[in-house]
């Protein structure tokens, strides 16, 4: 069911990114890129619990006040840790969430619809992920060098920071879809785009339906991190039901270019946390989009379901943000 979020809005936002990020096509359009990913920290997990801290400082110093009334985070790391550690020292009421890479669009709708009941009149919302960190837990350490296959993506060391608020902004939430899990029986570690696409298309469907709207109603249609190959499969799920995706984006396909090494593109909490801010909030700010379809996707397995043969779910949640 589309829930209505008539008292959300994204009032500002801020990125910290590595040094690979930083070299990209939005390099220049990030708050903060690192020299060498760590951060200034000794290990790869505290230094994406210090990105994840500078990502919510620099929103938040973006305020005349630099207060929130509750914090919503999440990251790949086992039990959250990266968000738990880095963001401790803020002592703001905290949720932690965990919906893999989908966790940008989940906190952002459950942020929502907390200020628009009267929860809340300020929320900060903080995901991350950071590669080195990320292919310890799920596939193998970097320093394995382990080769990697055509349709794998290259986990983005970054963290997006978003300051909600109930009354102010220039960028509205105007209504959130929350997804559905869904397993198609892939098995493939190293093509997550594959495993998330079906979810991508699911959540899209049913928002098409419930709304009475097509792709073409809207600006953009943005999804998280399906990279080129779950890309390719998401516009060939909605050309067979009739809805082609002429004006899709993909923040996978945007975050790096073809000369960085990254086959299939980009992935993790941290790529939609930082590419729907730094490229496409200030166009709905400035008014050159006007409506956007936001989607998240994350698959949610774990090394051990992997190993254990079990196949890999997956989940998409949809925002709808308009300019204000």
């Amino acid at each position: 069911m589309i829930v209505k979020t008539e008292h959300a809005f994204i009032r500002a936002f801020a990125a910290a990114v590595g040094k690979k990020e930083g070299e990209g096509p939005l390099g220049r359009q990030f708050d903060y890129v690192d020299t060498d990913d760590r951060f200034g920290q000794p290990t790869w997990e505290m230094a994406e619990s210090e990105c994840a801290r500078l990502a919510l400082s620099l929103a938040l110093a973006k305020l005349p006040d630099a207060a929130a009334d509750l914090l919503i985070a999440g990251d790949l790391q086992n039990q959250c840790v990266s968000s738990a550690y880095g963001l401790l020292d803020f002592e703001i009421p905290y949720l932690g969430i965990y919906g893999a890479c989908s966790n940008l669009t989940e906190g952002m709708a459950l942020g929502a619809m907390l200020l628009s009941g009267g929860a809340a009149k300020r929320v900060a919302l903080v995901t991350s992920s950071h590669n080195c960190a990320a292919e310890r837990q799920f596939r193998s350490p970097i320093e394995y060098g382990g080769q990697r296959t055509p349709t794998a993506q290259w986990t983005v060391t970054g963290a997006g920071g978003y300051i909600l608020d109930a009354a102010h902004g220039d960028v509205r939430i105007c209504d959130c879809l929350i997804g559905r899990v869904q397993d198609v029986g892939l098995r493939d570690l190293t093509d997550m785009g594959a495993a998330m696409a079906p979810a991508a298309a699911d959540t899209l469907f049913r928002y098409f339906e419930e709304s009475g709207t097509r792709p073409e109603d809207y600006d953009a249609v943005i999804t998280g991190d399906l990279g080129a190959h779950g890309s390719l499969l998401l516009g060939t799920l909605c050309r067979d039901r009739d809805l082609p995706l002429e004006n899709h984006f993909d923040c996978g396909n945007l975050i790096y270019d073809a000369s960085q090494d990254v086959h299939a593109g980009g992935s993790g909490c941290g790529c939609s946390a930082t590419v729907l801010g730094a490229k496409f909030l200030p166009m709905l700010g400035r008014g050159e989009l006007s409506s956007v379809l936001m989607l998240a996707t994350g698959a949610l397995m774990s090394k051990d379901s992997v190993a254990q043969g079990r196949s890999i779910p997956a989940i998409a949640h949809l925002v709808h943000l308009a300019h204000r």
